[in-house]
């Protein structure tokens, strides 16, 4: 298939000490060819064997540009598995996009967004999972999520999808094949046969299902809001998490008016905190909208932080968080433990409907912390981070497809109880079958595949 070469900077958009332009497609040699000059020019680029290094110069015309080194590599054996060039030169922004626009001059196009591993996918060097990771890695916020991507990248994803594809399709290949010649093929006894495959496939998929909210946990954080009433150390909890004096502690009720947002790793968990102003009846109009703000931030959080000075008494305020938190996951921190108390855990549940999980802490003293991260573990994680080597499903598309092929393998599973004829089973087989695909792209259409590659950046 012949396709039109493209172009773009791969290396970021400031100034470093080296810049990649990159450069695919059927006329990539060619083009930079007429740009390029060796050292001794005696040879063209046309000439160079794949994955060869090169010195020499680039010219727009007779003007010099930049002293590189070109990267030769022919199709099959490059990222995109067409003739791909790479031209590193020296890392300015001016010279970068001076080098780009003589190639563009040439030949070849811009780029779009994502192009380059578009076309690794549309050419068959990697599916679509593996696609998606590569766009994961470059976002990856937290090691786990470079890890997770990284094996992704590797087929990981793509190998249990695969695998799980072909035992589903023999079973349809099989069904189909004793339906069309039932004097050779048999079907007695193959339901009991039968019923523990799909067994087995959907404790597989149940356990991807069970893992694939703490993959996207472990890979985007968890969204903490941390509520409370005025001066009960709210933004100190956030100072001692983040490590630095993020927001300003005074000890003037009302000091924080507006959210202030951080993200920070407490021992492999990411947390998206924002510290809000504190819960109180006000006139101070600045001071309302900021109780508004809290409020709407507590309403769509994963978990919310309750702290709670325990050396003052409980008021309505409080009542009215305790009532906040009743349907969210949250920890109630019982805070200014270092000083005389007046308020005690039992104060707190007797408030409540349901049990509360509250913990003594002094940000003054750092004590608590410990026991606020083993809380998060077990509320969000069962007590356990994923292992290294868990098959772990961070992609939202991928949770739905996977969803979908478990919902279709229940059905065979009731067919099978029900005595159904067989061709219901090739049904929702094949149901399965084609929802495990949109995962690797074999059935996605290019409006999908087009919407996904838009949100790589430029170059990629």
């Amino acid at each position: 298939m012949k396709t039109d070469t493209i172009a773009a900077i791969a290396t970021g958009m400031t100034d470093s000490g080296i810049g990649i332009i990159r450069v695919s497609g059927e006329e990539a040699v060619s083009v930079v060819a007429k740009i390029y000059r060796s050292k001794t020019g005696s040879q063209s680029l046309l000439h160079y064997k794949s994955h060869t290094l090169h010195y020499g110069f680039v010219y727009d015309e007779d003007v010099l540009l930049d002293e590189v080194m070109v990267v030769v590599m022919l199709a099959p054996k490059s990222y995109t598995a067409e003739d791909t060039v790479e031209i590193q030169c020296h890392g300015g922004v001016l010279v970068m996009r001076k080098i780009l626009e003589t190639v563009l001059k040439n030949g070849a196009r811009m780029a779009e967004p994502g192009e380059f591993t578009k076309r690794a996918f549309l050419n068959g060097r990697i599916d679509l999972s593996k696609a998606e990771a590569v766009i994961d890695m470059i976002h990856s916020k937290n090691e786990f999520a470079l890890q997770s991507s990284i094996k992704q990248l590797r087929g990981s994803v793509s190998k249990v999808i695969q695998n799980l594809r072909a035992a589903i399709l023999y079973e349809i290949a099989f069904i189909e094949s004793a339906l069309d010649d039932p004097e050779h093929i048999s079907l007695d006894g193959y339901y009991d046969k039968l019923t523990v495959k799909v067994t087995s496939m959907t404790d597989e998929l149940q356990k991807l299902l069970a893992a694939s909210d703490n993959g996207k946990i472990l890979k985007e954080g968890i969204n903490t809001v941390i509520v409370g009433k005025p001066n009960a150390g709210k933004s100190s909890l956030l100072n001692l998490l983040v490590g630095e004096e993020k927001a300003i502690v005074t000890e003037i009720a009302g000091t924080t008016r507006d959210a202030l947002e951080e993200h920070i790793m407490l021992n492999g968990i990411g947390l998206n905190i924002i510290d809000t102003a504190g819960i109180r009846s006000t006139e101070d109009m600045v001071e309302k909208i900021g109780v508004a703000r809290a409020k709407s931030y507590a309403a769509d959080a994963d978990l919310i932080v309750y702290v709670v000075d325990a050396s003052v008494p409980l008021d309505e305020s409080d009542e009215e968080i305790i009532a906040m938190i009743q349907d969210k996951k949250s920890v109630v921190l019982l805070n200014k433990t270092d000083l005389s108390a007046v308020v005690s855990k039992e104060d707190i549940q007797q408030k409540s409907e349901k049990e509360l999980r509250i913990l003594k802490t002094s940000t003054r003293e750092n004590t608590g912390i410990d026991s606020f991260e083993a809380a998060l573990k077990d509320m969000f994680f069962h007590g356990e981070i994923a292992a290294k080597d868990e098959v772990v499903i961070t992609n939202v598309r991928h949770k739905e497809a996977i969803q979908d092929a478990y919902s279709s393998l229940l059905m065979v599973g009731d067919s099978i109880h029900a005595g159904m004829p067989e061709d219901f089973l090739s049904i929702d087989f094949m149901s399965a079958y084609t929802s495990l695909g949109y995962i690797i792209g074999e059935e996605v259409g290019e409006d999908l595949v087009n919407e996904i590659f838009s949100k790589f950046c430029m170059g990629k």
